[in-house]
């Protein structure tokens, strides 16, 4: 009789049990507790960014299959896994949307605060694959003038559109798409270091909602301090979960390594992965236990009459969708808090989470007309409803 597949899975991955648990064994614990011993008779191990997979942790196990829901997969020694022949699988674009919608709301926030109009301000996006393309797009939607880089794809395309990053430091704004890489013709470690963030216009805003170490960390704060730039957004850190408290303070917008973590993000990554896995053991692609399609119950917002540009008008809507400056609010209780404890706080903001919808669930009450606002609010998702 041929033995159950036996897999061990992070506990916090979204829908494990109704993706995983008809398959075999299941057996899932908390990420700090994934440990050689426990994966001695798995065959397969499903983790997010907190576990890192190396020989350390599968020296000597039967795993054959690692499934990360995440887009990046810095945290998995590839070398290792491909020569001891072991399958690995990421979720890239699992969580596209969302991250787009964390850009917007911090761009929109960032303008209110500043009263620096996003109308006829340049954007610069560093890496322009699922997330970047969308990010992109949506600066399009509001007016701003947008500069690409991505090197891979202007080798492979010849496209005139993707710039060398020295034609970025135009920009207002610069957001960072890219994978953390040391190695190969693209290495992105401190691709924002010292004398990269000295080349930026002065007074520009940095987006990082990518991976922590593409910027440096001591020449982002020195940056900051010396008011080179206006500021900075940082979803991620390097060091994380021990994330570098000063930078914290210096930042405009510090959030918890949660750009994606929206609940269809979640469940796109783990049907990602639930496909590589089935692939790889040759099972029914799309088996009974597949997660259910959630069901979407429109929340509905009244769109009141806003004067003003329309990121102005924009502005508010989104605030009510996502609270970006709440998630601030909440890691930066990190500030006075014992050092031992700060690390551990930063992963319960992460693992316990409260999901955000994205657009697609909310349906806008427009009381007065506004096709441009409209038209926008329609590209971003939104359902429209009243005049």
């Amino acid at each position: 009789m041929k033995k159950p597949i036996r897999i061990v899975a992070d506990e916090h991955v979204t829908l494990v049990s109704t993706a995983f648990g008809a398959f075999g064994e299941l057996v899932t614990v908390p990420a700090r507790h994934i440990e050689q011993a426990l994966l001695k008779d798995a065959d397969a191990l499903i983790v997010r960014s907190e576990t890192p997979v190396d020989r350390e942790l599968l020296e000597g196990t039967g795993v054959q299959f690692i499934g990360t829901t995440t887009i990046g997969f810095d945290h998995l020694d590839t070398h290792y896994l491909r020569r001891k022949q072991i399958a690995f699988a990421n979720a890239p674009g699992c969580n596209s949307n969302a991250v787009k919608e964390y850009v917007l709301a911090a761009l929109l926030t960032m303008s209110r605060r500043t009263g620096v109009p996003l109308e006829g301000a340049t954007l610069g996006v560093v890496g322009v694959g699922n997330i970047g393309s969308r990010v992109a797009r949506m600066a399009e939607l509001l007016g701003m003038r947008v500069l690409l880089n991505d090197p891979p794809l202007a080798r492979y395309t010849r496209n005139p559109a993707y710039l060398p990053l020295d034609a970025l430091m135009e920009a207002d704004v610069i957001t960072l798409h890219v994978p953390l890489t040391k190695e190969g013709p693209d290495p992105t470690h401190h691709l924002f270091g010292r004398e990269r963030i000295k080349k930026m216009k002065p007074g520009a805003l940095l987006v990082n909602s990518s991976r922590g170490a593409v910027v440096d960390t001591a020449a982002l704060k020195d940056a900051l301090k010396t008011k080179l730039l206006r500021g900075a957004v940082l979803d991620v850190w390097e060091h994380e979960p021990e994330i570098d408290i000063e930078l914290l303070r210096l930042a405009a917008i510090g959030t918890p390594h949660i750009a994606g973590y929206s609940l269809e993000g979640k469940i796109n990554a783990t049907e990602i992965i639930r496909d590589a896995f089935c692939r790889h053991f040759r099972l029914p692609a799309r088996p009974q236990s597949a997660p259910p399609v959630v069901q979407r119950r429109k929340k509905q917002i009244a769109v009141e009459s806003v004067e003003g540009r329309l990121s102005v008008r924009l502005e508010p809507i989104i605030r009510r969708c996502y609270d970006i400056e709440g998630d601030d609010r909440k890691l930066r209780r990190i500030i006075s808090m014992d050092e031992s404890h700060r690390g551990w706080h930063f992963e319960v903001l992460r693992t316990e989470y409260d999901l955000r919808r994205e657009f697609l669930n909310f349906d806008l009450r427009m009381k007065t007309k506004d096709p441009i606002l409209a038209a926008v609010c329609t590209d971003l998702g939104f359902s429209l409803t009243g005049t």
